[in-house]
């Protein structure tokens, strides 16, 4: 199966640009709990640290972002509402879209990137409606509800599991889609259990879907960037 082009993307207006900031703010401390740094944030978000200083202070001064010249950003309460919105809209697209559309797993990031920005809250509802109020995604991140609330699991990184270890896979980040046709192939996606086989050279770890007694699975090599994309259950 190939990796899709990426989908088109119209000029970001104002509201859409400072959206993506958010967005990404809130992400970067999803799944773990240090600050984002100006730095960091320019080069996640390919762009230069001058225009991240720019737009952290127009989002300072709008309440959503508190921030001081050379510290970390963080999220207010109402930027940390405004970033969720954004993100359940993206996530319940990427739902939809593999749900209802016939996409697959690997093909849906970019496109909820453009419909995002766009989409009405009535549509939204019903889309949220029609696929039962799912509270996560097809890469298994967290869908916020209307209201706001994320339901979460606690989980670690397949980077910090050792030998040995078998949990279920929580989420898989949806950055890389190369990684997650192979990881597909392999027959692991989130829910599926996992046992970390062996840890090789440059970082690679090789996994099997199933448990440490089942020995029917694939053996699936996942690359030191692909650990540190994929979370597992941390109750094993």
């Amino acid at each position: 199966m190939s990796i899709p082009e990426p989908a088109r993307r119209t000029q970001p207006n104002a509201d859409s640009a400072a959206e993506d900031y958010l967005k990404t703010i809130y992400h970067h401390t999803e799944w773990q709990s240090d600050p984002v740094t100006p730095s960091v944030l320019a080069s996640t978000m390919g762009v230069a640290p001058s225009s991240v200083t720019e737009m952290a202070k127009k989002l300072s001064a709008a309440g959503l972002v508190n921030y001081e010249p050379y510290k970390p950003l963080t999220l207010t309460a109402e930027g940390i509402a405004r970033a969720r919105g954004v993100i359940r809209r993206h996530r319940l697209i990427e739902t939809w879209l593999v749900d209802e559309m016939g996409y697959d797993w690997h093909e849906v990031h970019d496109e909820a990137e453009v419909l995002e920005h766009s989409i009405s809250e009535r549509l939204l509802d019903a889309i949220d409606a029609r696929l039962g109020h799912p509270r996560s995604d097809p890469h298994g991140d967290p869908i916020p509800s209307a209201d706001g609330t994320v339901h979460s699991s606690p989980a670690l990184l397949l980077s910090q599991a050792g030998v040995g270890t078998t949990g279920t896979v929580v989420r898989i980040s949806d950055r890389d889609p190369s990684l997650l046709l192979s990881l597909a192939a392999g027959g692991i996606r989130p829910s599926t259990t996992v046992t970390v086989v062996s840890q090789e050279a440059e970082g690679v770890v090789v996994v099997r879907a199933g448990s440490a007694t089942d020995a029917t699975g694939a053996l699936v090599p996942v690359t030191a960037s692909g650990t540190s994309s994929i979370w597992i259950s941390s109750a094993i």
